[in-house]
């Protein structure tokens, strides 16, 4: 039985080792992620299967796989593989699992059929690509994120749901959950993704397929930013009125209350320097290419992050700025009730060229004025098209643009630049 064990587990290895050997000398891009995704038996499993670090599986199951359908299990591997390229196992556990799974999986069959790669093709490809040009008729171009939310606005039924299981699920996701000891991290794989993108433009096979997974190695690779850690920028330091346990000493404290009647040697500090937000101003870009619902939606994400983590003071000085080539109105929220008022009866005003270069102007008058004790940033919603100011200002800027485009010039090298998807705001809208 060990000697049968063995022949098997032998046998496995050697089939991966020309699996790899075949992917590699096929698709040659992918040389430095064949290299960062070791294969390692996990007798029992039944499947294939990867964390993000390792490619665990069966070698009974695979010896059996490849008799079958040599092909397939080809096809798996560089399934998986891709899986890992996008980063798909990195985001699982921030969303709807399910509907992750099939977006992902669809995503990556996708672009493996557009690589016409005849070493992994099967007899369902045919209506595999059917369905994904009905796909790309309503979704656009087909990246996880975009399929994702696609399926969270237009569920599909029992029975459209099996028909997409057995055309594009090829492995189990069952260890995408986040593991605490991963050798690999999001940031290498986006290392590898970066890297693939500057092989591929040597890359001579159609050029519909490569297209298509340049695509999705740009999903990869673009930050996936943390707004709320972002908003972190904007944190002044202020005395909030709570007991401050950190510089209080309980055993004076007790000491006193013992001994001497209830007279406590030493008094708690009722203050305690903390960090929220105080004063800062939402700059909003209203030329036409900013749509109303997309700019509500991100004022309604800034504004619920912010008191969401408990960051602002009770007090607050908010100045909401629209601006096209000029400062159009300024609107100041001091809690709550503003906010709320502004939301529901404000208007944008404006739609003209962009020009960011006033509301930097009118802020130094808003300080001379003496409005801001203490400015800490700025936060500049746009498309992104607009002329910069060329000197710095002595506050913390954020362009926060209208999705990616490759066309939009750089940002000033003092400011900081994060790009929002139109979609994912209209979806909170």
């Amino acid at each position: 039985m060990e000697a049968d064990a063995k022949k098997v587990s032998s046998l496995s290895n050697q089939i991966l080792q020309l699996i790899h050997d075949d992917l590699l000398i096929h698709l040659r891009f992918l040389d430095t992620a064949l290299a960062r995704l070791p294969w390692q038996e996990r007798a029992g499993i039944g499947c294939m299967a990867t964390d993000g670090a390792v490619c665990y599986y069966d070698p009974v199951w695979l010896l059996k796989l490849y008799r079958d359908n040599s092909r397939l299990a080809s096809r798996i591997y560089l399934h998986m593989l891709l899986h890992c390229v996008f980063s798909h196992s990195f985001q699982y556990d921030k969303l709807e699992t399910g509907l992750w799974d099939l977006a992902a999986d669809v995503a990556v069959e996708n672009v493996i059929l557009g690589l016409e790669l005849s070493g992994v093709t099967l007899d369902q490809d045919a209506d595999s690509r059917r369905k994904l040009e009905i796909l790309k008729e309503d979704i656009g171009p087909l990246t996880a994120e975009r399929i994702y939310r696609y399926l969270r606005h237009n569920p599909i039924t029992s029975r459209e749901r099996e028909e997409w299981i057995r055309l594009f699920q090829k492995d189990i996701h069952s260890l995408w959950k986040p593991a605490e000891n991963i050798e690999m991290t999001l940031e290498q794989w986006k290392k590898i993704s970066e890297r693939i993108r500057a092989d591929l433009k040597s890359f001579t096979r159609a050029k519909s397929g490569a297209e298509t997974l340049e695509r999705n190695l740009e999903e990869a690779a673009r930050d996936k930013y943390d707004y709320g850690e972002i908003l972190r920028r904007f944190t002044v330091a202020g005395e909030d009125i709570r007991v401050n346990d950190e510089e209080f000493d309980y055993i004076y404290y007790t000491y006193g209350l013992e001994h001497y009647g209830n007279l406590p040697l030493i008094e708690p500090l009722e203050y305690k320097e903390t960090h929220k937000v105080k004063e800062f101003v939402i700059a909003i870009d209203t030329s036409a290419s900013c749509r109303g619902p997309v700019v509500k939606a991100f004022l309604q994400k800034t504004y619920s992050i912010l008191k969401g983590t408990e960051n602002f003071f009770h007090r607050i000085n908010v100045h909401i700025i629209q601006c096209d080539n000029e400062v159009r109105s300024d609107t100041r929220i001091t809690g709550d009730d503003d906010f709320e008022n502004f939301m529901r009866y404000g208007k944008l005003t404006g739609f003209g060229a962009t020009d960011f270069r006033p509301v930097f102007d009118y802020l130094e008058e808003l300080r001379a004025q003496g409005e801001f004790e203490n400015l800490k940033g700025l936060i500049y919603f746009t498309d992104g098209y607009g002329i910069y100011p060329e000197r710095r200002p002595d506050y913390e800027v954020i362009f926060a643009f209208l999705d990616e485009d490759e066309n939009r010039g750089p940002v000033p090298p003092w400011s900081r630049k994060v790009v929002l998807e139109s979609d994912e705001l209209e979806d909170e809208a």
